[in-house]
């Protein structure tokens, strides 16, 4: 199974520009996924679908996955707003209020949380949510599952986007997924680079965003100096591949650009090829 990521795509960040720079870089990803062999089974796009919580930004939005041929599957982020988001896709499931629902991937099954706090830049994930949670975890005790959410609940390293592990949605967040050896994984958002971390025993995989990318600044900050460190980029649109083998996770991160091709599988390279593949087991 291929399971494809986009994050943070920030649409509406230029609202009055028809040819707005972040929706060009979602068309380039989408794309480049379009094009893909296989094709991906699913796309997930992990929140901060739009930059200021407007209708017609996700008007937009709904209008730029249409040409997808594989189904979207979509969670909140911090840049969201629930109540216009569900105007525009009200299709997508509701739990008690919230953006959550499962999703029958068939050899595993995804579990989609919704960590926005309207008003607030870092996570959150209340008793409601992790109820919700708890009682879905319940159902289904050695099915591999694999948890979708915006906001990563780690450290990162990048001071102002950090997540502190002492949080108190962390924590409740924590205490659903403990001891859950189904649990395959987590894919996130929200920090606008390909980051890769272990927490609560399995692998936190976080996606580099569709719009600029976030600076690798590893240096405290102090909010009262401002220092001139690059904050953000205009690195490639990124997105990430999560193949399930039927044993593992395994992440690819990929740029939607231009690469420049060195080798190609020719006469050339076919020696190669038979040599490596030829020391695997039959």
């Amino acid at each position: 199974m291929l399971i494809a990521q986009i994050t943070d795509i920030h649409l509406g960040f230029d609202p009055d520009n028809p040819a707005e720079f972040n929706r060009k870089r979602l068309d380039q990803v989408i794309a480049m996924l379009r094009e893909l062999d296989p094709v991906p089974d699913m796309l997930l796009a992990t929140g901060d679908l739009i930059d200021r919580g407007d209708e017609d930004s996700y008007r937009r939005l709904r209008n730029a996955f249409s040409v997808c041929p594989f189904p979207v599957h979509m969670c909140m982020g911090n840049h969201d707003q629930r109540d216009t988001f569900l105007s525009q896709f009200p299709d997508v499931p509701v739990a008690d209020g919230f953006v959550q629902y499962e999703v029958d991937a068939g050899p595993i099954r995804l579990l989609v949380l919704d960590t926005l706090e309207e008003g607030r830049h870092g996570g959150a994930f209340c008793e409601v949510r992790a109820n919700w949670l708890n009682a879905r975890l319940a159902e289904q005790t050695a099915r591999p599952t694999l948890i979708v959410q915006h906001h990563p609940p780690i450290e990162v390293g990048i001071e102002w986007m950090n997540t502190h592990p002492e949080e108190p949605w962390v924590q409740r967040l924590r205490n659903c997924l403990a001891n859950r050896p189904n649990v395959i994984g987590m894919v996130c958002g929200h920090v606008h680079r390909a980051i890769v971390s272990q927490w609560n025993g399995f692998p936190v995989a976080i996606c580099p965003s569709s719009a600029p990318q976030v600076a690798l600044e590893l240096a405290p900050i102090d909010p009262d100096r401002p220092d001139g460190r690059n904050m953000i980029i205009a690195d490639p649109p990124a997105f990430a591949l999560h193949w399930w083998n039927g044993r593992e996770l395994i992440t690819h991160y990929e740029t939607a650009d231009e690469h420049v091709m060195l080798a190609r599988f020719d006469e050339k390279m076919q020696p190669l090829v038979r040599s490596l593949l030829a020391e695997r087991p039959v």
